[in-house]
């Protein structure tokens, strides 16, 4: 690791992190608010924190930039902020509208000219599992320098299977000293028989979906390849601070929805690969947890909270519910706090029909789970009708919630674990275990847990409207407004 240690202060260096994607082929362990990016499936950290820690073994927190949507904003801030350590230094980039990664990429690229215009910069998809971080941070030092030469650099993976799913890269002439050549094509998903023959020439790679360009490199590309998303980007610059966010949505909505694949790199003449073996596994449908997991002599894997009787080939997973099965074949049974998915494992595609469904209806549960983490702890929503819920809410200790007020809806605290320092317009009040207090719609509020344990209470929220967004805030410790 010398090489890294070198150069851990890399000048003009930063990283683009792509978090926009809704979750839908994991459901229902991913929902639309939470995508595959922030669950926890492969150990202690989600796979977003995983690829921001990587990124920090060579550039400061600071110049790491996270491209989302304004409807995931909060969901991924708020996740980056509640795990320890808390990710404070990071930068967003909000996508007017979702447009797949041809715009979010040039949209990066145009907001990290205006800091540096000299910035080389690295893409990565925030949802890649990848095992060796040391080859991946390498590779990504040599691309820095492939880069500056005036390449648009991705990287290739070294296939382990004939997969149709994926696209493959052919390299050309060496660039680099056998680490970097030219792309002499893009082959996109070929069926099994054609993979099978890319694989045994040992030319051709799976198109990772990373990069490493200059900013005025990519941006020149976009300016002859995509030039709508470069004039709209002037268009947006034209307005005052206030307006931008109104002009913004309206000056994407016309823009095409393609990725920077086939926008810019398929068509670019200046583009380089870097084979690379980094352990990535695809994570792209709940089968493909069984890679992770051993299975049982019987071909099981079991995950979680799981009794299986006379069951082969089958796939269980529970969060934190009893699951049990008996004599199932092939099947696959995932369970959360509120919804059950039991399908054969061969149509695991499928469940994008099912979170379709749920949309149609209007129905919650493709939206959010109902345990939700805050930077200052978590809630759980235990019941919901139309004018009551009722919550679970944890504050770990020495957090404290922000100073708000909700227009339509009263709520009563009764904690049952620790100590609650309750400020109610501009009062202060301390409870304990059994005790509780009312908070009348538009009071000045704030809870905070002044003890070393966690804090426990129960929340009964009633009113006419229940939605997270009705709120004020007055007064925030993690930057939050009132939105």
């Amino acid at each position: 690791m010398k090489k890294i240690e070198e150069r851990k202060s890399i000048e003009n260096f930063y990283a683009v992190v792509l978090a926009g994607g809704a979750g839908t082929r994991l459901w229902p362990l991913s929902r639309e608010l939470t995508p595959k990016q922030l669950l926890k499936l492969f150990g202690a950290d989600s796979l977003i924190r995983k690829t921001v820690s990587r990124l920090k073994r060579i550039i400061p927190e600071e110049r790491v930039y996270i491209v989302t949507s304004k409807s995931l904003f909060d969901e991924i801030r708020n996740h980056l902020l509640s795990e320890y350590p808390p990710l404070k230094k990071l930068g967003y980039i909000l996508e007017p509208l979702p447009k797949n990664t041809a715009p979010a990429v040039i949209l990066a690229a145009w907001e990290i000219k205006k800091i540096d215009n000299q910035a080389v910069i690295g893409v990565f998809p925030s949802d890649h599992y990848i095992e060796d971080d040391e080859a991946l941070v390498e590779s990504v030092l040599s691309a820095i320098d492939v880069a500056k030469k005036g390449y648009l650099v991705t990287f290739g993976l070294k296939p382990t299977r004939p997969e149709s799913g994926f696209g493959y890269i052919e390299m050309g002439d060496e660039i680099v000293d056998g680490k970097a050549y030219k792309v002499k094509r893009f082959i996109e998903k070929p069926p099994v028989e054609i993979a099978e023959k890319l694989i045994r020439t040992g030319k051709h790679f799976w198109n990772s979906g990373m990069f490493v360009f200059s900013v005025e490199k990519i941006l020149d590309e976009a300016m002859k390849y995509l030039p709508e998303v470069v004039e709209a980007l002037k268009e947006i610059d034209g307005y005052a601070e206030e307006e931008k966010s109104m002009f913004a949505e309206k000056a994407f909505e016309g823009l095409p929805t393609i990725s920077i694949d086939y926008a810019i790199m398929e068509k670019s003449e200046s583009v380089a690969v870097i084979p690379v073996e980094i352990g990535w596994r695809d994570v792209g449908s709940l089968p493909a947890l069984e890679e992770f997991y051993e299975k049982d002599e019987r071909g099981n894997v079991t995950i979680g909270n799981i009794v299986n009787i006379d069951c082969k080939n089958s796939l269980f997973y529970s969060d934190s519910r009893l699951v049990a099965g008996i004599g199932l074949d092939g099947l696959m049974v995932i369970d959360t706090r509120d919804a059950t998915l039991v399908c054969p494992k061969e149509r695991a595609q499928d469940v994008a029909q099912v979170v379709k469904r749920l949309k149609d209806q209007g129905r919650e549960e493709y939206i959010s789970h109902r345990h939700s983490t805050r930077p200052w702890g978590s809630f759980t929503l235990l019941e919901k009708a139309d004018n009551y819920q009722v919550k679970l809410i944890e504050v770990k200790p020495g957090a404290k919630l922000s100073e708000q007020m909700h227009n339509h809806r009263s709520e009563n605290w009764i904690v049952v674990k620790g100590t609650a320092r309750v400020f109610l317009n501009g009062e202060e009040r301390i409870l304990h275990a059994g005790e509780s207090i009312y908070i009348p719609a538009n009071a000045r509020h704030r809870l905070e847990n002044p003890g070393k344990i966690n804090l426990t209470i129960i929340e009964v929220q009633i009113g006419e409207y229940l939605g997270e967004d009705d709120i004020v805030r007055f007064s925030d410790d993690f930057g939050r407004g009132d939105k």
